[in-house]
Order: C-alpha cells, then structure tokens, then sequence
C-alpha cells in the first residue's frame, strides 16, 4: 500500500469521502473552503483509493487540523485509519508542527483515544452527529 500527498482536492478522495461521509453516514455539507487550502492524503491498495484525510494548519488554534478522515467500508479493521493517521502526524512533524486536532465524531473517539488523542471541551453537533474535538502533542 502507498499513500500519496497532494495540494488540490483530488478526485479519489471525493470518491471516498462522498462513499463514506455522504452516501454512509448522510452528511450533505462535506466539501468547504479548507479543501482549497489543504493538504490531501490518498491510500492506495494496488491503485485503488481506499483512504483519505485532509491536513491544514489552523492559526486559531494554533495547531495542524487532520480532517475528514475516512476508510471505505471493505477496508475498515484493517489498521488503515491507523496508517493514513501515522502519515498525516508525519507529515506534520516535518513541517515542524508540535500537535495536531481533529474533530472526531463522538462515536469513534476511543479510536483516535488509542492512538494518543485527548478530548478537549465538550461535545457538539455537526449536521446533527455528536462530535468532539481532540489533541495529540507530536
């Protein structure tokens, strides 16, 4: 498997996010302007895009953003929310980032809990699904 990095918004991961966020989970808002100025990772699978999360920094937060985060459903289990994370962290590191925040849905918190996440404030809603965000010093 490889993952690739790109400075536009790339097909594959439209592909993947309208899979995984729209048709899956019913979002209807999933692209904004962060798309434009963020980087995008791809993971392949022998040319098949099966993952994908976007990475920008936040001045606000004075801290890198790992977003939109997603795994097609035949590949989840499979430690690949883990490696396309892994990379994105990496990523960061290089670019001399000290942390890094999502905003993960509350559901799969514990997820990002094992990979050294931790829940910063309460809880909100984001088209009407609980989330919350989380940290991790790099």
């Amino acid at each position: 498997m490889i993952i690739k990095d790109y400075n536009y918004l790339p097909e594959e991961a439209k592909k993947i996010r309208s899979e995984v966020f729209v048709k899956e989970q019913g979002f209807y808002d999933e692209y904004d302007e962060f798309d434009d100025i963020a980087k995008h990772m791809v993971m392949y699978s022998n040319e098949e895009p099966i993952s994908t999360c976007r990475i920008y920094y936040n001045s606000e937060k004075e801290s890198y953003i790992i977003g939109r985060v997603a795994v097609l459903k035949e590949w989840r289990g499979k430690n690949i929310g883990r490696r396309i994370l892994n990379a994105a962290e990496e990523y960061i590191r290089e670019n001399g980032g000290k942390s890094v925040m999502l905003s993960g849905q509350v559901r799969v918190a514990g997820f990002y809990e094992k990979l050294g996440y931790i829940k910063q404030g309460e809880t909100y809603l984001d088209e009407g699904c609980p989330h919350i965000w989380m940290k991790k010093n790099l």
